[in-house]
């Protein structure tokens, strides 16, 4: 079942394996250092119906993705709301005015770029103080955060540094959401793993953040351009 995916193995010092699945199919599988080729294919193997599980699941949400074109009129998000295109010729870089979103005439990829720099721009002034608030909140200090292109995740974090990076696509999303993923990496600076003492935490900052998972499986995948 998983000699169709894209396997990445990564080698540390864990003690523990443990298999993760990315947002674009591919599979990540941590295991400690020692752990031979032949005793990862064991894991995968043993973990292949709910790999093909979770697989099918991910390609019937991602049907759910909104094909944008390029024309007057398209909408595309912006913080949970839909606002729409207009081209201009009087600017040079995306301007966000009312309900549009007002472009230079240009390229379907040159469109996307930026877009993609006015999402990335707009998200360093916003999340900022955003992170700083719930960083506050729970004893934690942020010395950076960055807004990047994240391939296969909403957001990371450098525990050493320390450190925070967003995808810039989650500018696209709501409010609510953004909350809940700035929450979700910042306690990673208190519990690297997925565990109760990790949600519960989340819980205590976030009430309702199971909406916001919930949200992101199944509406994820419209955000992009």
């Amino acid at each position: 079942m998983t000699e169709n995916y894209k396997v990445a193995v990564k080698r540390s010092k864990r003690k523990t394996a443990s298999i993760y699945i990315e947002r674009d199919g591919s599979l990540s599988v941590l295991v400690p250092e020692k752990t031979t080729d032949q005793e990862v294919d064991a894991i995968l193997k043993a973990n292949g119906y709910k790999i093909y599980k979770y697989q099918a699941k991910r390609t019937l949400l991602n049907e759910k993705a909104v094909k944008r074109e390029p024309v007057n009129g398209q909408s595309y998000l912006y913080l949970g709301r839909n606002y729409y295109l207009q081209y201009s010729g009087v600017v040079s870089k995306i301007e966000f005015k009312g309900r549009y979103f007002y472009a230079p005439d240009g390229s379907s990829e040159k469109l996307k770029g930026l877009f993609k720099e006015f999402y990335r721009n707009r998200g360093k002034k916003y999340l900022q103080p955003r992170v700083n608030k719930y960083a506050e909140m729970m004893g934690l200090m942020v010395e950076k955060i960055s807004v990047l292109e994240l391939k296969n995740r909403w957001a990371s974090c450098s525990v050493k540094k320390p450190k925070v990076n967003f995808n810039w696509k989650i500018m696209m999303a709501p409010v609510s959401v953004i909350n809940y993923l700035i929450v979700h990496e910042l306690t990673h600076f208190i519990h690297k793993r997925h565990n109760n003492d990790f949600w519960n935490i989340v819980d205590k900052i976030l009430p309702d953040y199971q909406k916001q998972v919930i949200w992101l499986k199944h509406y994820g995948a419209s955000l992009n351009i």
